[in-house]
């Protein structure tokens, strides 16, 4: 099985930062693209930023200039360094992880328990 294991969510000031970790464990064989979405109150989860194994990203507009993501591909783990938040920021975040387990032929999707991030003074 694999579990995907997020931290480092909290309250923060407006102009804050926070930085998100996400540790994928079980018999993984290959991860592909990893991502971090959010989901506030009432609206439909959405991509904030995202990374393939080789390194190349991609980000929602909102997030361009503010938040790095990264990872550690030898310990399966992908970081969001957010900074300047704001309090649109405010919402449940989601790890996510397009992964391969040994003995599966193919990739799939596997998502984080989510981590609430709340910008407020």
């Amino acid at each position: 099985q694999v579990q995907l294991v997020e931290s480092g969510g909290g309250l923060v000031q407006p102009g804050g930062s926070l930085r998100l970790s996400c540790a994928a464990h079980g018999s993984i064989l290959s991860i592909n693209v990893m991502g971090w979405y959010r989901q506030a109150p009432g609206k439909q989860r959405d991509l904030v930023a995202s990374i393939t194994r080789g390194g190349s990203t991609n980000y929602v507009e909102s997030a361009k200039g503010r938040f790095t993501i990264s990872r550690d591909n030898a310990k399966n783990t992908v970081y969001l360094q957010m900074n300047s938040l704001k309090p649109e920021d405010t919402a449940v975040y989601y790890c996510n992880a397009n992964l391969r387990m040994w003995g599966s032929p193919s990739f799939y999707d596997y998502w984080g328990q989510g981590t609430q991030v709340t910008v407020s003074s």
